[in-house]
């Protein structure tokens, strides 16, 4: 058997292990002594007794060396194999990150601190931030706590060796080991330690420093004065001030100062074992040897100092005995040995941060070092090129696997070597000889470029992507997607650990030490550039990138680096491009072209057609002639073709393409497409200016305005040199509904709102401006963030110089005579010659025809091609026939259409006058050509041409102000030139007022018109002679609520009060809505008002204000004679008086102040407070809903303030507040136990009592009510000062409505009755009794006792049951009216009520004084009469506290009988009242606190005093007469059997406790057992006292032992239980908070969620579930448990979405048992449709599975049909399984057919197992 077990081992095969040395036992000795490992002496054959008594010496002698002092004899350095486990070291922090720290060592050594070895309150706060997922308060990340240069004391706590043979070495802080060694009495003040913040407390910070005894405290202004902001888990090193309680408690400093200069001393008892890193230490040189020294301090011990750690300074100076200043490196525990250190940059003044931690020379490779010092054992100093210093350690001192030969390092003259690292403790660089390290290629992530081609091995391959080395110090990644060119589903098969791949860099993040590869062949092979930044990405430049992101606008490529550009969906194809997800993956290999490249910005413009098309990096740029393109450039351009928007153009001579759109022809909108008509291909256009350029084309423009802006320097170039007031020229870009978009030079884009479009009103949009107009706009508001600015086109904010008007009426015409010579030059010069007529030029024409519009056609032998015609307004007064011939002037001449517009208005055909500059006339427009009017000039028969706008920006309004033919110009022309070249000799003239004419309109059109365009230039003063009192027919130009605009003679506005409209408007009433636009009424003016116009300003503009009519329409103004002085004067604020009535008009609520403000008059307003508006609470919610502007209402003046002047008025009909009023008033401040401060109308301040709230009367009345609720009150009491007493009872508030009353008031003490029953509330609990209050005024009293019929001995209970506005029904007992005294009963014989002290306290009911006097009587005639009249010689003494309670009373008469009564007798009544003391097995415990209950004990033989009183109240046995033997044998045995029934029910357990006493005994027996606290609290919930039932689950939870986690989880559940029928849902929140503290989660999890949904608190079991499947995701019973609920809530497609998301969190190998579950699921509750199918899936999939097939079947014998379940057996039998299985269902279905089969099925059974025999008897025959 046993060469069994070795051959076939349990658990497979053992490895043999290789047996190990034995260890060399550690002889333990005092702290001050080495551990050495004693000698084994070998065995000698040779039992000479000399050889015996030396090797006694010897052992002796070996003995005594193991007990010397760590003594040491040469001086090396720390290497990496010395150190241990435990090994303490000073550490200097090189790098933070997240996740750890790399800390330098001693010796040039290298550590990691892992985040997790801080502190244990760090480890704490960090679980807690990892359970939660959010971030939590007080968390600091490593960057917060630690700082490059900080030095700390750390500990080694683990040496890992990796595959390579590298070590890991991994240090630790944690107080808790690095101070492992000391404990609480070896702490002495003036010790320094290290130590992490632990928590922040109020007056400082409790410090961890590893000592479990100790508590560390540090004061705040410690901290302070130290100006350090300490945080959770910082490192600190601190002094210890003061030593408390033999080291219990400790008073820390951080000063920095102090703890710098802190010197170790022998006093402080340090010894070998406790030595910490760090400590400052005075030392004597012991010895000086070639590699450092040997010192000895405090007093015993050694220490060594290398040739790193010697002040290089002091090197050749060090001698024998000389003293010095140390600092601790390392302390090695078990060999004892310490290294010191006498570096100036660890000594004081410093020591506690190194500046210089990293160095920029780490990976230069040097040449011509030489050798500085050699040291055998450790490595070498060499000296730099530079004079500085270097070490190299001997292991890179040599080439791998070769021996160290210092020699031959010696007889180099010049080394090369490579700075490999920097040791900031000994602030020396490292460096390396090796071959391979010099000449690596990457020595540090800083050697590494983006797009580089690097080559490294395989060293693992995780899901996410592959690891590679590419170096020993540089280790890099290779993410899924870029493994290949294609996602590859097996990268493992590609792959293997180990093998070279070559890659190229995509990205380097030196700070993170990170490097991203990539495989993808088009990238790594590429011989493209590469994109590594911004500035690489050149227009035109093709690259090869990945697709990161797909969206419906496009794709976003990424290059190297975080180099991205976006390639929108024109540029994805040379095809269209609907859905670009169809076309493209992200991880693509593309190939794009840049098209723009913003590297300020980091914006990049990609195109992927641009390759498509074949073109090449250059291609399109190199056959592009090359154009120096420059905004405000001039240049020729040759007209190359014509589009509908446009020309296409050539620049001269470069032939670059241009492009000029049609509207940037001309500054006039109407010669722009005369323009383009007129330009031909191969015209050459010399005045264009560049504008902008796009990708294919240069944008020219020829608008004279622009070309001017852009020679003197746009204004602004970008957004920055925008400012506020900036006038800009532009055009119209674009016409929206809300305003247009503006286009400036330099691609700067403005909006001019709708409201900034013009001086007039613009109703719509379109048509204002025409695209493409020049427009000046000035900048009115400014976007910083999105570079947007807004800007005006209103004429009247811009500047406009009479001189540009005039050049652009010159260019205009210029440009239309350019236009017309070149139209009708390609026609011939016979064309031209009649087109070339002159504007006032006068024909002889001959009269053709009179058209159908009444116009007239002419003809005339001069002109025969063109077409000759004359409006009907040009005939007006001449009377023309067919063949007429008449004289005409020219007006227009159309080269286009070919026509020429005449007229033969005689005004013009008359003799012309000669003009004189200077000279001003009236002007008529004749005819309208675009942007340009032909006038007459007064009776002088000239005509000239005009702009017909004064202003580029100006705009007509509605369609009946645009100016026509007839219209005069308003104002009159100035004469600038008779005779101007520039107009073909026509006058040039200039305006006094605009262009806009003065149109021939109706009487209130032109007043409208008239109105709107006055121009106000007179200043202050009156546009209108109007004077007060006149009477006037005046036209409604507008209706406003609360004015009516009129138009009155003369084109003078003005203005009617809403109030001077009606005489008497009704209430509710709009009187301005009676009246109608155009409608005209009689109105006298009452005064004016001064408005000021559009020009005005404050300071430059201040006179442009003037006089407005105000009048009014009432026809006692208009009809009756009214004094002028009346009207001015009007009704004056100071008449009104309170009380008044009057009429005012709604103007604006203003929710501010709360307030309405009302119109009374044009000059006198008021205000409406809200609580004055209405006696309605719910509408006096919304006031602005209550009224409308200018509605008519009916006010009374409330009062009127002088200082400042103001007017109150109230519109409830009220003015004043007097008892019987019903107002709104505000609640101030609700006042338990007194009721409600109320704000009131008018200033008023009202209290309402608790009791005149309601008319029915229910507990907590005042809950209902808050701050600042609006109520329903009615006045009571006016007690002066403006207070008052207040009702909110609906009897009172609404006295018209007959509410019933269940609670009536009680008013006075007359109107209380004895007997009657009624509620109040309780005032206070005293000592006389329960005082309740029955009205404002009236309060009764309860004596106790009539407060309950239970004794109460101590009446603090009361307080305690009977709680402050508790409601109470009492019962009056008697009223005193004299003294106000009403007396009151709570008994529930009186009230019907439930007694008010509780009875699960099982008090002892009180024993009525009547009953007791009655049985008195009975008994008095066997009491002896001497006592019988001492007795009653003592009651009939007076009683001073008769008012007191009766059952006080009651006591102190039995007090006093039992003083009187005969001593002989008195042992007799104590014997006779004994046996009804042995049937109480307990006294009563009085605790009157659930949580102060304890189990009641068996009472002592000396009675408490309460007691004696409790016995005297029961009845006192007499003994009437002496009974017989045979009574008292009859009276013992009843009260053995009484006995012995209470003993049985003791005894049995089945027996369940029926009261609290019977509970408390088996607690005491067994205290752990939930189920017995479970049967308590029930106990309690039976009598409804929840809140006992609630102290004993808590007594449970701190009863219960620890261990008892199950017992205590069960509690828990009762108790959520509890909270969940009669708690609130945040109390049960908190007891569930608290149960996942004390418990393990889940089931608490699951137990509340079960409890939700039992409860059907749908909504909360699902969202507990949903949290449940958050935190707990890898446990399967969590989302099966979720499944269930959702399916039995007929949820099945959410429970089959829950359980893809399961398998997806869950094992593979928990899938089958959870969808097996839920396929149960879906049997028992859901669709077994869907069950059956999942069932199918997985025995697909796991075909053996004979257990699942098991539960199949039996959930299909439940829940299907028979000729289902027969199916399913049949596929059964038929598996490819052990027959042993195939058996057991053959004999299942063979009982299912014997129980719900028939004989033939039974039989086909059997013979379906026969046949399977003989089937598996043939196979193995064969």
């Amino acid at each position: 058997m046993a060469s069994t077990e070795e051959d076939f081992p349990r658990g497979g095969t053992v490895k043999t292990t290789q047996p190990t040395k034995p260890e060399k036992s550690h002889v333990e000795v005092d702290n001050l002594f080495e551990t050495r490992a004693p000698e084994v002496k070998k065995k000698r054959k040779s039992t000479n007794q000399q050889d015996e008594e030396q090797n006694a010496k010897k052992g002796k002698k070996t003995k005594e060396d193991s007990l010397k002092l760590n003594t040491a004899s040469s001086v090396d350095i720390l290497h990496l194999k010395d150190l241990k486990v435990g090994t303490l070291l000073l550490a200097c922090v090189k790098e933070v990150t997240d996740f750890e720290i790399v800390v330098g060592l001693p010796s040039g050594l290298t550590g990691y601190l892992p985040v997790t070895n801080i502190c244990e309150s760090y480890n704490k706060l960090l679980s807690e931030k990892l359970d939660s997922g959010e971030n939590v308060e007080d968390f600091a990340s490593l960057p917060h706590l630690f700082s490059p240069g900080c030095v700390v004391r750390a500990v080694v706590s683990s040496l890992v060796e990796s595959r390579e043979g590298h070590v890991s070495l991994k240090v630790s802080i944690n107080p808790k080991e690095v101070n492992k060694a000391l404990t609480s009495g070896s702490l002495k003040a003036g010790m320094t330690i290290s130590g992490c913040v632990e928590s922040i407390e109020d007056h400082g910070y409790l410090i961890d420093i590893g000592l479990s005894g100790t508590k560390a405290f540090l004061p705040k202004p410690s901290a302070k004065a130290a100006k350090q902001e300490l945080k959770l888990g910082q490192y600190l090193d601190c002094l210890l001030e003061d030593v408390k309680n033999e080291g219990r408690l400790v008073r820390l400093s951080v000063d920095p100062a102090a703890i710098s200069e802190a010197v170790a001393d022998a006093d402080h008892g340090w010894t070998l074992s406790n030595l910490c890193p760090g400590l400052l230490v005075n030392a004597k040189i012991k010895k000086v040897t070639v590699h450092g020294l040997i010192l000895e301090f405090l007093s015993s011990f050694t220490g060594l100092v290398d040739f790193m750690h010697i002040d290089p300074d002091k090197t050749s100076c060090y001698k024998n005995g000389e003293e010095v200043l140390a600092r601790v490196l390392y302390v090695e525990p078990s060999t004892r040995q310490v290294g010191l250190s006498l570096r100036s940059h660890l000594l004081p003044p410093g020591g506690s941060v190194l500046e210089s931690v990293q160095s920029e020379r780490v990976g230069e490779v040097l040449h011509g070092c030489k050798v500085a010092a050699v040291h055998f054992h450790s490595g070498a100093i060499l000296e730099l090129p530079d004079g500085t210093k270097a070490f190299g350690h001997k292991n890179q001192l040599k080439e791998p696997k070769e021996p160290f030969n210092p020699s031959h390092l010696q007889a180099q003259a010049e080394i090369t070597c490579r700075i490999t690292d920097f040791s900031p403790l000994e602030q020396l660089h490292l460096i390396s000889l090796r071959k391979s390290t010099i000449e690596a290629p990457f020595f540090r992530y800083n050697d590494l470029k983006s797009g580089q081609i690097v080559e490294g091995t395989i060293l693992s391959l995780a899901r996410f992507g592959l690891f590679v080395k590419v170096t020993d110090h540089i280790k890099g990644m290779v993410p899924r997607i870029h493994m290949a060119d294609v996602t590859l589903t097996n990268p493992e098969k590609k792959f293997t650990v180990g093998n070279k791949i070559k890659c190229r860099v995509l990205s380097v993040d030196v700070a993170g030490r990170k490097l991203t590869l990539t495989r993808k062949k088009g990238m790594v092979e590429s011989p493209l550039r590469v994109f590594a930044t911004y500035a690489d990405a050149r227009v035109g430049r093709i690259g090869h990138g990945f697709v990161v992101c797909v969206k419906e606008f496009g794709c976003i490529v990424r290059f190297y680096g975080d180099v991205k550009g976006l390639v929108p969906l024109r540029e994805l194809s040379t095809e269209h491009v609907t859905i670009p997800q169809q076309l493209f993956y992200v991880g693509q290999v593309v190939k794009a072209k840049v098209l723009q490249c913003d590297a300020e910005n980091e914006k990049l413009l990609l195109s992927f057609r641009a390759v498509l098309e074949g073109e090449t990096e250059g291609q399109g740029q190199a056959n592009k002639p090359v154009f120096n393109f420059e905004i405000g450039k001039n240049v020729e351009a040759r007209v190359v073709g014509k589009v509908p928007g446009g020309l296409n153009l050539a620049i001269l001579p470069e032939e670059a393409p241009a492009h000029l759109p049609m509207m940037h022809l001309s500054d006039h909108a109407s010669n722009c497409p005369l323009l383009w008509e007129a330009l031909q291909e191969g015209d050459v256009i010399s005045d264009a200016v560049c504008l902008s350029k796009t990708k294919q084309n240069v944008i020219l423009t020829k608008k004279p305005l622009l070309r001017a802006c852009l020679e003197r320097g746009a204004a602004a170039t970008e957004f920055s040199g925008l400012q506020l007031g900036l006038e800009l020229t532009g055009w119209v870009k674009n016409v929206m509904p809300y305003g247009v978009f503006v286009e400036f030079p330099h691609g700067l884009y403005g909006l001019a709102p709708k409201a900034a479009m013009s001086d007039r009103f613009v109703a719509s949009t379109e048509g204002v401006f025409p695209m493409g107009q020049t427009v000046r706009a000035k900048v009115t508001n400014l976007d910083e963030e999105k570079r947007r600015f807004l800007v005006s086109l209103k004429a009247s904010e811009l500047s406009s110089p009479e001189e540009e008007g005039q050049e652009r009426l010159t260019r205009g015409l210029q440009e239309r005579k350019a236009a017309t010579e070149m139209i009708s030059g390609r026609d011939g010069s016979d064309v031209l010659q009649q087109l070339s007529l002159a504007v006032g030029s006068r024909l002889k024409l001959t009269v053709d025809e009179l058209l159908e519009d009444a116009s007239c056609s002419f003809s005339s032998d001069d002109l025969p091609i063109v077409s000759i015609l004359a409006s009907e307004h040009h005939l007006a007064g001449v009377t023309v026939t067919s063949g007429q011939m008449v004289k005409a002037v020219v007006l227009q001449v159309d080269p286009r259409t070919q026509q020429v517009h005449v007229s033969l208005l005689p005004t013009l055909l008359s003799k012309r006058k000669t003009l004189v500059s200077g000279s001003k006339h009236e002007a008529q427009i004749l005819h309208i050509d675009g942007d340009f009017a032909v006038v007459s000039i007064g009776d002088t028969a000239h005509v000239t041409v005009v702009p017909l706008t004064a202003h580029l920006n100006e705009t007509f309004g509605s369609e009946s102000e645009q100016p026509k033919a007839g219209d005069t110009l308003r104002g009159q022309v100035i004469i600038v030139e008779p005779v101007s070249e520039a107009l073909n000799g026509l006058p040039l003239v200039s305006r006094e007022a605009g262009v806009s004419a003065k149109p021939h309109l109706s009487a209130a059109a032109a007043a409208a018109v008239a109105r709107r365009e006055r121009t106000i230039s007179e200043g202050r003063g009156s546009l209108h002679s109007f004077r007060c009192g006149d009477v006037v027919t005046a036209l409604v130009s507008a209706i406003k609520p609360m004015q009516v605009r009129l138009t009155l003679p003369g084109d003078v506005a003005g203005w009617a009060h809403v109030s001077e409209v009606l005489e008497e408007p009704e209430p509710g009433s709009f009187p301005t809505s009676t009246l109608k636009v155009g409608q005209e009424v009689q109105a006298r003016v009452i005064g004016g008002r001064d408005v000021v116009s559009h020009k005005f300003l404050p300071i430059s503009h201040p006179g442009f204000v003037y006089s407005q009519p105000v009048l009014s329409l009432l026809p006692r103004k208009v009809k009756e004679p009214v004094d002028r002085n009346v009207l001015e004067a009007g009704i004056k604020m100071d008449d009104l008086l309170p009380g008044q009535e009057l009429t005012c008009y709604a103007s604006k609520y203003i929710s501010a102040i709360k307030c309405l403000e009302v119109a009374v008059t044009p000059k006198i307003t008021g205000t409406v407070e809200v609580l004055a508006m209405t006696t309605n609470a719910k509408e006096a919610k919304r006031p602005e809903k209550l009224v409308k502007v200018g509605q008519a209402m009916k006010a009374k003046v409330v009062s009127v303030s002088t200082q400042p002047k103001r007017l109150f008025l109230s519109l409830t009909g009220t003015h004043t507040l007097s008892p019987g009023n019903v107002v709104i008033a505000a609640v101030s401040k609700v006042m338990p136990r007194v009721g409600l401060l109320l704000k009131l109308p008018f200033g008023g301040k009202g209290t309402a009592s608790i009791l005149d709230l309601l008319d029915s009367y229910v507990p907590n009345p005042l809950q209902q009510y808050s701050e600042d609720q609006l109520v329903r009150c009615c006045i009571l009491e006016d007690n002066g000062k403006n207070k008052y007493h207040v009702s909110l009872r609906p009897s009172r508030t609404h006295p018209d409505k007959k509410l019933p009353i269940t609670d009536a008031e009680v008013l006075s003490i007359e109107d209380l009755k004895e007997s009657p029953v009624l509620q109040g509330y309780v005032a206070a609990v005293g000592d006389k009794g329960i005082f309740v209050r029955l009205s404002r005024t009236i309060t009764g009293r309860v004596e106790y006792k009539k407060a309950t019929n239970y004794y109460v001995k101590d009446h603090s209970l009361y307080s305690k049951h009977v709680a402050p506005d508790m409601l109470l029904t009492v019962k009056v007992l008697s009223v005193n009216s004299e003294n106000s005294h009403v007396e009151l009963s709570t008994l529930p014989a009186d009230t019907g009520k439930a007694d008010i002290i509780p009875e699960s306290l099982r008090l002892p009911l009180r024993k009525r004084l009547e009953k007791k006097r009655k049985r008195k009587i009975t008994e008095s005639t066997v009491v002896e009469a001497p006592v019988e009249k001492k007795r009653k010689k003592k009651k009939k003494k007076p009683n001073a506290e008769d008012n007191d309670s009766g059952v006080e009373v009651y006591f102190r008469e039995e007090d006093t009988e039992s003083t009187e009564k005969d001593p002989a007798k008195v042992p007799a009544s104590k014997s006779s009242t004994g046996p009804a003391r042995l049937k109480v097995s307990a006294g009563f415990s009085w605790d009157t606190t659930l949580s102060s209950l304890r189990p009641a004990t068996a009472a002592p033989d000396h009675q408490s005093s309460a007691e004696e009183e409790e016995e005297e109240e029961q009845p006192v046995e007499k003994k009437t007469q002496k009974k017989t033997r045979k009574a008292q044998e009859a009276e013992s045995k009843r009260e053995e059997e009484e006995l012995r029934q209470q003993e049985a029910e003791l005894m049995d357990p089945a027996q369940r406790p029926q009261s609290a006493h019977a509970f408390e005994r088996l607690l005491l027996a067994s205290p752990n057992s939930s189920l017995v606290w479970l049967q308590y609290m029930a106990f309690h919930l039976q009598a409804t006292e929840i809140e006992q039932a609630r102290a004993v689950a808590e007594r449970a939870l701190k009863t219960i032992s620890f261990r008892e986690e199950q017992e205590k989880l069960n509690v828990w559940v009762a108790l959520m239980n509890l909270e969940n029928m009669y708690g609130s849902e945040e109390s049960l929140q908190k007891v569930f908070e608290r149960a996942v503290q004390y418990c393990e989660p889940l089931p608490v999890y699951q137990r509340l969620a079960d409890i939700y949904a039992q409860s059907d608190k749908i909504k909360e079991a699902e969202d507990m579930y949903k949290s449940m499947v958050k935190r707990f995701r890898q446990e399967p019973a969590v989302w099966q448990s979720y499944g269930a609920f959702l399916v039995r809530q007929g949820q099945s497609d959410a429970a089959n979405a829950l359980l893809q998301r399961a398998l997806k969190s869950l094992s593979n190998k928990q899938h089958v048992d959870l969808i097996t579950k839920f396929a149960r699921l879906e049997f028992q509750h859901g669709d077994k449709e869907r069950g059956k199918s999942m069932f199918d899936k997985v025995l697909t999939s796991y075909p053996k599975r004979a257990d699942l097939w098991s539960v199949f079947i039996d959930l299909m014998i439940k829940h299907g049909s028979q000729q289902e379940v027969r199916e399913l057996f049949d596929r059964v039998i038929h598996l490819s399984v052990a027959v042993k299985k195939i058996k057991f269902f053959f004999k299942r279905y063979l009982e299912y057919e014997k129980k719900n089969g028939t004989p033939d099925t039974i039989q086909a059974v059997k013979q379906k197992a026969l046949e399977y025999v003989e089937s598996k008897g043939v196979e193995e025959a064969s």
